[in-house]
């Protein structure tokens, strides 16, 4: 049986207000307002405010959004296997270390 450790560098909270924060600068620089955003895209105005405030929404709003705001075939690419690699254990810890420094003067 292979034990795959997963090591992530940001946490889920990180990330969702790092989304939510990436999504309401693309808003403003739509220059919509909450109020407009979330009459375009069928979001409430109080999942809109929440979002933006704590990066809580639901997937169906959240890609209602993005589809507004111009970024849902960004969604796509989640889960796909492109751009990460991922190493079990025994893969990280057989490759070894690399040198840093040379020993001859």
């Amino acid at each position: 049986m292979d034990n795959i450790l997963s090591i992530s560098i940001k946490t889920p909270k990180e990330v969702q207000r790092e989304l939510a924060n990436r999504l309401k600068a693309r808003r403003l620089a739509l220059n919509l307002t909450q109020q407009g955003l979330a009459k375009r895209s069928g979001v409430s105005w109080g999942s809109l405010k929440r979002f933006e405030s704590t990066g809580l929404i639901a997937l169906d709003s959240l890609l209602r959004l993005a589809l507004v705001l111009g970024c849902l075939a960004d969604f796509d690419q989640i889960c796909t296997g492109s751009g990460v690699e991922t190493k079990s254990l025994d893969e990280l810890l057989a490759e070894g270390k690399t040198r840093k420094k040379g020993r001859i003067k």
